[in-house]
């Protein structure tokens, strides 16, 4: 039987904003494979780890700061919790109510949102409202009904429980490679797991569990890329949905990553972040929703444009699985060879000698 149960029962407790009296509300999240990816190790000279956040319960990254957030809002006595999303967050809000016993309702751009996404939350039994907008149009109203109703507002803008259950992604790391990387890769929508991902690491230099910081190294899409431009962007286009944002809730705390850790944050196309989302399914295995390999997207253009040193170790996070956007990957083709019942004619399809 497996000892994990999550992150507010692990020894990461300690630096969770949680009580003795704070139930777990827990789906076992965490725990996440980090995986060495021969390929992209040997196309850069470098060390290259994919961390595969999309193993979390409900395929995402977003879990780690909900398990806190939920668990507190129970504790809090509430009885709805709310957010905006752009899938994601909605998903693991309305389950981890669902584990809690508590109300959701979620507020997602209408047609915008990839429907493997609209579908947990829907099966989670969450209330799904569309807005007429972008997601920043969603976090203005869930913000406003939460300052004026008793609802729970669970995004991470002002959200320090959730920020603090995602910093749990950096203990993981360095706990796996026995100190932090040189380089951590990341895809940036809204701005929270890469202000997360660097308060853990200064979490592990402050408790003398690291020698050194990584480089934060965020990537938006160009079509959707307010922090390259330095300004918001009013209709963000990309689609890579995850990632579709146009004025990040957590701005500040992304611009400290970068610059407190010497990082960057660039823009790559759409066009880089399929090559990336086909590239690491096919060579590692591992299928991720299209936002998340915008992170190997800009490593690899990193690299072709002669700014990446090789011996350097790079960590990359896969912030979601394939299956939230199914869509996306056969819009993306594949191969059907018709063939007839015989067993010679599917030989031949698949080109097997005789």
């Amino acid at each position: 039987m497996s000892t994990w149960h999550g992150l507010i029962n692990s020894g990461y407790r300690r630096w969770l904003p949680v009580t003795d009296d704070t139930p777990a509300v827990s789906l076992h999240e965490g725990n996440t494979p980090l995986l060495r990816s021969a390929h992209l190790s040997a196309l850069t000279g470098c060390e290259v780890w994919l961390k595969v956040e999309g193993a979390n319960p409900t395929g995402s990254f977003k879990d780690r700061g909900m398990t806190v957030a939920v668990s507190r809002a129970a504790e809090a006595g509430a009885e709805t919790v709310i957010c905006a999303s752009t899938g994601n967050t909605s998903a693991s809000a309305a389950a981890y109510a669902a584990r809690a016993g508590l109300a959701a309702a979620v507020l997602v751009p209408k047609g915008a949102v990839a429907l493997g996404k609209l579908g947990q939350a829907v099966r989670y039994g969450a209330q799904i409202v569309e807005v007429g907008g972008t997601f920043d149009d969603c976090l203005r109203i869930a913000r406003d009904l939460a300052a004026h109703h008793p609802v729970a507002l669970v995004n991470s803008v002002g959200n320090e429980l959730r920020l603090a259950g995602q910093r749990t992604v950096a203990y993981e790391i360095v706990d796996a490679l026995g100190d932090a990387p040189d380089i951590h890769c990341l895809p940036v929508g809204n701005g929270g797991n890469i202000t997360a991902t660097w308060r853990g690491y200064q979490t592990y230099i402050a408790e003398n569990l690291a020698t050194h910081l990584p480089r934060m190294w965020g990537f938006q899409a160009a079509g959707a890329a307010p922090l390259v431009r330095g300004e918001p962007v009013a209709e963000p286009e990309t689609a890579a949905s995850a990632i579709r944002v146009g004025n990040p809730a957590t701005w500040d705390g992304s611009v400290t990553a970068r610059d407190e850790s010497g990082g960057l944050i660039a823009a790559v196309t759409d066009e880089q972040i399929f090559d990336a989302y086909r590239m690491v399914a096919r060579h590692d295995g591992v299928f991720a929703e299209p936002a998340s390999a915008a992170g190997i997207a800009g490593l690899l253009d990193r690299h072709r444009n002669g700014h990446l040193a090789p011996g350097q170790q790079i960590v990359i996070t896969l912030s979601g699985d394939g299956l939230k956007d199914p869509d996306a990957s056969l819009r993306d083709g594949y191969t059907s060879t018709q063939t007839s019942t015989a067993t010679a004619d599917v030989a031949r399809a698949l080109r097997l000698a005789a």
